[in-house]
């Protein structure tokens, strides 16, 4: 497998993660009543996380009935998850000039530690979930730094200056 299409496959995992973290935000209210309505049934789980999400259920349910308006943060939310993914098109098309679009995204993954320590504390965030919010931005670095490597690869291989062959149209002929 060639180094071009490692990089790829990790951008496309990375952006897949992305992409359904921004999308997953606009349904909020029903997703977590859902969670909500799954725990109740599952007797197994933690009495802490059931709790959780039920205040958590309700404080979004109680706002979005009397003040719908402050949910439009979270379409916005979800709006800067795929406008983000967005700029990730460009390490896909060439990788090693738009290696600084990696580099920004491992940056965005640092910040989501010291944004969730401060953050969490302060909105009334339990300790284990603000864990659980950091563990995104642990797990996300990762595809990032192992595309950051292969990039360098790449650039170091000067493959990444040989033109691509296009892309051919589906059915063979175009």
């Amino acid at each position: 497998m060639t180094t071009r299409r490692k990089i790829r496959i990790w951008l496309v995992l990375f952006l897949v993660g992305l992409i359904a973290s921004g999308v997953t935000a606009f349904p909020l209210e029903h997703e977590v009543h859902w969670l909500r309505s799954v725990l109740d049934r599952f007797d197994a789980a933690p009495d802490a996380l059931v709790a959780w999400i039920q205040r958590v259920d309700q404080g979004i349910t109680e706002t979005n009935d009397r003040y719908p308006f402050i949910m439009y943060g979270t379409d916005w939310l979800a709006f800067a998850h795929l406008v983000i993914a967005v700029a990730f098109w460009g390490p896909l098309r060439d990788p090693v000039r738009n290696i600084w679009v990696i580099e920004f995204g491992m940056i965005a993954c640092v910040g989501v530690v010291p944004l969730a320590l401060f953050a969490g504390p302060v909105r009334g965030i339990p300790g284990w979930w603000t864990v659980i919010d950091i563990s995104f931005g642990v797990f996300g670095i990762v595809p990032l730094i192992i595309v950051r490597r292969l990039i360098k690869r790449l650039e170091a291989e000067g493959t990444h200056l040989a033109p691509e062959k296009p892309l051919q149209p589906l059915g063979g002929r175009g």
